[in-house]
């Protein structure tokens, strides 16, 4: 396979490896990736050849940074659709991934957020390192948190989920641990041994994989949220997002009013539909009911301005002075939120049955 191909497919002993290739774009996930990795994960699950499959990115700025926006934002305003199709299929893979039946390693290294969450932290053997800077970033750009994300964050403990939901706080190794979006901490200058024992002719099975993992895993530097949770449990398990931000502004703790202010700087209209997509995905028991939510609220994101909007002020003049329409949450209707929650013209996301 050509090396300049956006996703690199090989084999290592019994290991089959997944490289993400647009280092200059931080990994950046096109649509034809996404078919890419899907199909790669498709043959590998009936190959008996195959143990389990480890996805890295290339370069040495991380994993992904999420979906290509610009492509997003192209979209936002021509109104052609072809963002429907992506989701589609970025969806069923973040599902495929969840569900793959072989040890699916991913190698959290560095920046991993939006997409990238999508394609690492549903996997069975999810590693991160000191390097790692794990977020869920889309309340700045207009969207909900989608890949599964709200499913994934609503199983945090206490209110942290919400929290990172809502402010797309980026976290090290620690705090992605504790809110159970990896399961072990390698320090990266043991990747390449890590990945060297994967190959070892002594794994066999999905149970040598994991014991090889935790061989060369080891405890992470501290992290901050687990100081954190009083206020946070406080704060956010109000009713409202204005109750929210008005919780924060009165806690003592300045990391709340913090929080506070970054919430003002997001899209109000984002936030009201994350809290509500986050509450019902605490009360829904799968992921593939979530996602289906999920994809409502991402197609839903096309009809307003703020996300053409967001993208816009972030990565196309990167001016992070965005305009949002309407600008305060009190104008945030309940008929705006409502219609994040409903099916798109096109129809629903079809997943199959777990």
């Amino acid at each position: 396979m050509a090396h300049d191909e956006p996703v690199l497919t090989s084999r290592a002993g019994r290991t089959a490896h997944l490289t993400l290739n647009r280092p200059r774009a931080l990994n950046a996930l096109t649509h034809p990736m996404v078919r890419t990795i899907d199909e790669a994960l498709a043959a590998w699950e009936s190959d008996d050849d195959v143990t389990a499959v480890i996805i890295s990115g290339a370069g040495d700025r991380g994993l992904c940074a999420g979906g290509d926006i610009r492509v997003i934002h192209e979209d936002a305003r021509t109104g052609a659709g072809a963002s429907h199709a992506f989701w589609r299929d970025e969806y069923r893979l973040n599902v495929r991934i969840a569900r793959y039946p072989k040890p699916y390693v991913a190698l959290m290294d560095g920046i991993v957020m939006g997409g990238g969450v999508g394609v690492s932290a549903h996997g069975g053997v999810r590693v991160v390192t000191e390097r790692s800077a794990v977020a869920m970033p889309e309340t700045a750009i207009g969207l909900v948190p989608d890949v599964g994300g709200t499913y994934l964050l609503s199983r945090a403990p206490g209110e942290l989920g919400t929290h990172l939901a809502l402010t797309g706080q980026t976290i090290g190794a620690a705090d992605t641990l504790l809110c159970g979006l990896a399961d072990h901490f390698v320090p990266t200058g043991r990747l390449s041994g890590l990945r060297a024992a994967l190959a070892g002719p002594e794994v066999r099975d999905a149970d040598d994989v994991r014991e090889v993992v935790r061989r060369y895993a080891t405890t992470p530097p501290e992290g901050r949220l687990d100081a954190d949770r009083e206020w946070i449990d406080a704060c956010y398990t109000a009713g409202s997002v204005e109750e929210i931000i008005e919780r924060l502004r009165g806690n003592g703790d300045p990391a709340a009013k913090d929080a506070a202010e970054t919430l003002l700087t997001r899209s109000p209209t984002a936030l009201k539909a994350t809290l509500v997509a986050m509450r019902r995905a605490r009360r829904t028991a799968t992921l593939e009911q979530v996602i289906v939510q999920e994809y409502r609220a991402s197609c839903a994101a096309l009809t307003f301005p703020d996300l053409q909007e967001g993208i816009r002020a972030q990565v196309i003049d990167k001016d992070r002075r965005p305009r949002w329409s309407p600008t305060e949450l009190a104008e945030v209707t309940d008929a705006d939120v409502a219609r994040f929650s409903a099916p798109p013209p096109g129809g629903d996301l079809e997943l199959a049955t777990p």
